[in-house]
């Protein structure tokens, strides 16, 4: 199974994953990032897969 890890070291908080797909990222009010749901499937891969290429720092990646 796909997982979303996210190194929060490089992590900005930048929201371009939140804003690619909001039911697996949200960035609260303290700029923190939160992983909402972890697990890739084959209805959010597409988004998730976008998400891990729309970040500045490379912060996001998908782990076997």
């Amino acid at each position: 199974m796909t997982k979303v890890k996210v190194d929060y070291e490089l992590c900005e908080a930048n929201a371009l994953c939140e804003a690619v797909a909001p039911d697996v990222f949200q960035v609260d009010d303290d700029d923190m990032l939160h992983v909402l749901d972890d697990e890739v499937t084959e209805e959010n891969r597409s988004r998730v897969e976008q998400a891990v290429a729309s970040c500045p720092r490379a912060a996001i990646s998908l782990e076997d």
